[in-house]
C-alpha cells in the first residue's frame, strides 16, 4: 500500500501551497525556491493523472480535486506529527523537560525538587528556565510552568495557583531609628521594583500599593528595577531595600526568616494571570506527565493555602 503513496515532499509542497494560496509563501515556509515547488506540485499532479490547482495570472485557488483531498492529507500529517511525538517520548521516558521562569524554578520549583525525587524515584528531570515563549514540539518541551490566562489553544492548562502581591524585606529594616513599622515608613527606604512584562496599568507595582495604603506623598517611581523577580528578592533579603513580590515565590523566605514581611496589605494581579501547568493536550496522559502533573498539583496546592492564609 504505502509504495503507492506520492513522495511525502510533494505532499507536504501541496499542503503548504494549500494553505497559503501561494508558491512562493509556500516556499518561503520550507526553505527552497518557489520553483522547487512548483516542480514538486507539477511532479504530483503527473502521479496523480489530476489537476490540483488553478493558476490564475495573479492568484492560485484550488481545484475541485485539490479541496477534495486536503482535508484529508491535513489529518494525516497531523497523525504523523503525534506519532512522531510518542516515538520521541518513548526514547526519553525516563527524563522530563520542564519550562519554567528562571524566578519561578529558583524560588519555588527547586527547592521542591528533593519531594519530587521521593515521589517519583524514577524519572529526571531537566529544567529549562526561560521565560521566552516555547514551541513544544521544536523545543522538545514536555511540560511549561507559565503565568498568563490559561487559554493556550491546543494545550491543556491546569490551574496551580493564583498570585498576591505583598511588600517583603530584611528583618534588619525591621529595626533601628528607621524601621518599619507604618506604610509611611517607606520614605525612608529604597523600593525595589520589577517589570513585570504584562500591561502597565494591571501588573502590581509599588503606585497601586502606596494608593492602596493610602499613601499620597511618596515618589512610587524611585529605585532600582530588576526584570527577573528573583533578583528583586535578592536585593530586599540583602536589605537594600523593600521588594512588592508575588507571595508565592517568597513564602520559604519568610518562613526560615531570610525575609520579613513589614505590613499586610497585600494586591491581587487585576490583570486576571495565574500560574499554570500546560503541556501539549495530545501528550497530556503521558505517564511521566501525569506523574509530574499528580506531584505539582499537590504542592501546588500547598502553596495556594498559605498564599490563602496570609493574603
Amino acid at each position: 500500500m504505502f509504495r503507492d503513496l506520492p513522495p511525502l515532499n510533494a505532499l507536504r509542497a501541496f499542503e503548504a501551497a494549500a494553505r497559503h494560496l501561494s508558491f512562493s509563501k509556500a516556499a518561503e515556509e520550507l526553505g527552497v525556491t518557489p520553483a522547487a515547488v512548483s516542480h514538486q506540485i507539477k511532479g504530483l499532479e503527473d502521479f496523480l493523472g489530476v489537476t490540483l490547482f488553478q493558476r490564475l495570472t495573479r492568484a492560485l485557488s484550488l481545484s475541485e480535486a485539490g479541496q477534495a483531498g486536503l482535508p484529508a492529507l491535513r489529518e494525516g500529517f497531523a497523525k504523523l506529527a503525534e506519532g512522531s511525538e510518542r516515538l520521541s517520548a518513548q526514547a526519553d521516558s525516563d527524563t522530563l523537560t520542564v519550562s519554567v521562569g528562571p524566578s519561578t524554578a529558583a524560588k519555588w520549583l527547586v527547592p521542591r525538587l528533593e519531594s519530587f525525587r521521593q515521589t517519583c524515584p524514577g524519572l529526571d528531570l531537566r529544567i529549562d528556565a526561560t521565560d521566552r515563549l516555547i514551541d513544544f514540539r521544536r523545543d522538545s518541551v514536555d511540560v511549561g510552568i507559565r503565568y498568563g490566562r490559561g487559554q493556550y489553544p491546543g494545550l491543556r492548562a491546569d490551574l496551580l495557583f493564583e498570585e498576591h502581591y505583598l511588600p517583603v524585606c530584611s528583618p534588619r529594616l525591621m529595626v533601628g531609628p528607621q524601621a518599619l513599622k507604618r506604610p509611611n515608613d517607606l520614605r525612608h527606604h529604597r523600593l525595589l521594583h520589577l517589570d513585570w512584562g504584562v500591561e502597565e496599568d494591571t501588573a502590581p507595582n509599588w503606585r497601586m500599593w502606596l494608593l492602596a495604603a493610602g499613601i499620597e506623598d511618596i515618589d512610587p517611581s524611585r529605585g532600582p528595577r530588576f526584570n527577573i523577580e528573583s533578583m528583586a528578592v535578592q536585593a530586599a533579603i540583602e536589605g537594600q531595600g523593600v521588594a512588592l513580590t508575588s507571595q508565592s515565590l517568597v513564602q520559604d523566605d519568610l518562613k526560615q526568616g531570610r525575609l520579613a514581611r513589614p505590613f499586610e496589605l497585600s494586591l491581587s494581579d487585576r490583570s486576571g494571570f495565574s500560574n499554570y501547568l500546560v503541556s501539549l493536550a495530545t501528550r497530556a496522559d503521558e505517564p511521566k506527565i501525569a506523574a509530574f502533573r499528580a506531584w505539582i498539583l499537590a504542592e501546588a496546592s500547598t502553596t495556594q493555602m498559605g498564599v490563602d492564609a496570609t493574603a
